[in-house]
């Protein structure tokens, strides 16, 4: 036996010593895709922290949200969706639905906006980048607080626009709404 087994089995020492703790958080949780629960409250976490996953949650809506809606193939649906996640298209998402937010949403979208991200992508306008990251900020709180519901009715409410204009003069329903260049969020004062 190494210094690292126990007599039933489990290990000890190191980062394994928190499994069975993460274990028990993940099976309170059934609403987390995975059963990785975060270290922390949301609300705790770092708001970048919170973009990093709200990335990816957001990507995985979009591209649920394209599968569901489109007949595409995967080049095209991949290239669809790029439209939806770049730093502009989620920018204007987040002027479209920042009226809708709660007072705690709104904090989350402050504290994203203002977070110190690093660099910015040379393809990205620097506010456009705070903003996307301030979306993505709420996407991640509100996916690790298991409000997949909220997240989905605010995503719903930011495409309104696109669903509406694909949905009103297209036939046959194959093309994928797209973000138009021309919906530009309104000017700061």
């Amino acid at each position: 036996m190494t210094g690292h087994d126990r007599q039933d089995g489990a290990e000890t020492g190191g980062p394994e010593r928190e499994l069975p703790e993460q274990a028990a958080r993940a099976e309170e949780r059934t609403d987390l895709l995975f059963g990785f629960p975060p270290s922390k409250a949301p609300g705790l976490l770092p708001p970048i922290v919170l973009a990093y996953i709200g990335d990816a949650v957001f990507e995985v809506a979009i591209r649920q949200y394209l599968i569901g809606h489109t007949n595409l193939r995967p080049h095209h649906l991949h290239r669809e969706a790029t439209k939806w996640v770049s730093a502009g298209a989620q920018a204007r998402m987040l002027f479209r639905i920042e009226g809708e937010l709660t007072e705690e949403e709104a904090d989350i979208v402050r504290r994203g906006r203002n977070a110190k991200s690093g660099s910015i992508p040379k393809n990205a306008d620097a506010l456009d980048y705070r903003h996307a990251t301030a979306l993505e900020s709420l996407a991640g709180y509100l996916y690790y607080r298991g409000q997949a519901g909220r997240l989905e009715q605010l995503i719903r409410l930011g495409l309104a626009p696109e669903i509406e204009s694909a949905s009103g003069g297209e036939a046959g329903g194959s093309e994928a709404p797209g973000m138009p260049e021309s919906t530009e969020p309104p000017e700061e004062t």
